[in-house]
């Protein structure tokens, strides 16, 4: 079973010396692209709607908010920051069978707390590979989404578990902590069903900001129900059912992957499919009768139309959580980046009338293997009266091809380029890269 007691024992008991040089590195890396996507996505119309929120009740605070010299609460900071590691859909993932949480969602909460406390950059690695590691946990045993709860479901209690290590809670605060904070934010699966909206890329920044408003509470001496799992009433009668977990220091790290392309996780395989197939064949997107695609049964429900339809894509909120759309405009302009997101790009003519002849059906067998660890994808392009076929079973950033510090540094120079020039971008990555030696001051300086 999980307790509010084995989350603290996990997370009091992990240091930095317990660490792998190994998974030192792959949490340095989570670090770097999730304040890359964070630069990538400041300026953003609805980032910018909450930083005005959060302007506007914080004239001053311990936390910086990124993306400007303003400081704000800790809750508050969390809120906005999270936002922004999440809003462009560029953050990581967790491929569980039956979920796929964001750990990234819970590093500028960490951050946030970090700051509060002057943590050094060894004491925010760990805290990180803790929220890593419950996230982890809970996403692979622990899955909810069939249940009607969305993935921030999980991210509440690990966010949780991340700011109360970092702030250095003890046991029964550590307790507490979790258990106001898993008992009062449950999330509804209805943010990513039917039609799509904003919410969708801010639900997690809530939840990050309850995290850690719960973590305060409980070091200021509020308690909560610490039986919140196991309790009558509780978190497994009724969010979850039952299940165990097995925390080790961090080890659910090596299992995330990161984005090559802006989208969807599910989609990445598939785009990827859809790109190659197309410059291999050189096919001329335009004449395009039909794309097919079979997939994992994930894939089809949640980005594919089991959760409602796919096809009236109007916004960015919707585009990217359809795959008709990611594959029709993969296919017309040979890449997925912020650009295809554009509300112009996404109304005109040509990606509108291809995202309508995209066919996306589950097959088991590809189901079986999603579950087994690959993330597997075949596509069919109709042209002309011929059949062009591709198959994937995995993409660059997928656990199987993790990307290198070259990899995630062209990524971070591509989201940040418009931001920072090249001495500064620099500047960021050589903190990230040896953040064992530095403090979480001198990493959220360079976020301005």
């Amino acid at each position: 079973m999980t307790t509010t007691g084995e989350i603290a024992d996990f997370a009091l008991d992990v240091s930095y010396d317990d660490l792998s040089e190994e998974t030192r590195d792959a949490l340095k890396r989570r670090v770097l692209d999730s304040v890359g996507i964070a630069v990538g996505a400041m300026g953003s119309e609805t980032t910018e709607k909450i930083r005005t929120t959060v302007e506007s009740m914080n004239d001053d605070g311990a936390c910086r908010l990124w993306g400007s010299d303003r400081r704000a609460s800790p809750p508050d900071a969390a809120m906005l920051n999270t936002a922004l590691v999440r809003y462009l859909d560029y953050m990581d993932s967790y491929l569980a069978p039956g979920e796929t949480p964001h750990p990234s969602d819970n590093v500028a909460a960490i951050v946030a707390c970090g700051e509060l406390v002057d943590a050094s950059g060894e004491e925010l690695l760990t805290a990180i590979g803790v929220a890593y590691e419950v996230q982890g946990e809970l996403g692979y045993a622990a899955p909810v989404r069939d249940k009607g709860w969305d993935h921030v479901t999980h991210t509440v209690v690990s966010a949780t578990a991340g700011a109360a290590t970092i702030l250095g809670l003890e046991r029964d605060a550590f307790r507490n902590a979790v258990g106001i904070a898993a008992t009062a934010h449950n999330a509804l699966r209805v943010t990513r069903t039917g039609g799509i909206n904003e919410w969708k890329g801010v639900a997690s920044a809530n939840a990050a900001r309850n995290a850690v408003y719960s973590v305060l509470l409980a070091r200021d001496g509020l308690e909560g129900p610490v039986d919140v799992f196991e309790g009558q009433k509780g978190w497994k009668q009724v969010v979850s059912g039952e299940f165990e977990v097995e925390y080790t220091p961090a080890e659910r790290v090596h299992d995330v992957m990161a984005k090559k392309y802006v989208a969807e996780t599910y989609a990445q395989s598939a785009i990827e499919a859809v790109i190659e197939l197309t410059a291999e064949e050189d096919i001329d997107p335009t004449a395009i009768d039909a794309i097919r695609l079979d997939t994992f049964a994930g894939a089809k429900l949640i980005i594919g139309g089991g959760e409602g339809s796919r096809y009236e894509v109007e916004t960015k909120a919707q585009a990217d959580h359809s795959l008709p759309y990611m594959l029709a405009v993969a296919a017309l302009d040979g890449e997925v980046t912020e650009a295809q997101y554009d509300t112009d790009r996404i109304r005109e003519d040509d990606v509108q009338r291809l995202l309508r002849t995209v066919e996306v059906e589950e097959d088991p067998a590809l189901t079986e293997r999603f579950e087994a660890g690959e993330m597997p994808a075949v596509v069919e392009l109709d042209v002309d009266g011929e059949t062009h076929r591709i198959e994937k079973d995995a993409f660059p950033g997928h656990p199987r091809e993790s990307m290198t510090w070259d990899q995630l540094e062209g990524k971070f120079e591509a989201t940040t380029r418009d931001r920072y020039d090249d001495a500064h971008r620099d500047r960021l990555v050589d903190t990230v890269r040896t953040l064992d030696e530095s403090d979480v001051s001198e990493l959220v300086a360079l976020l301005d």
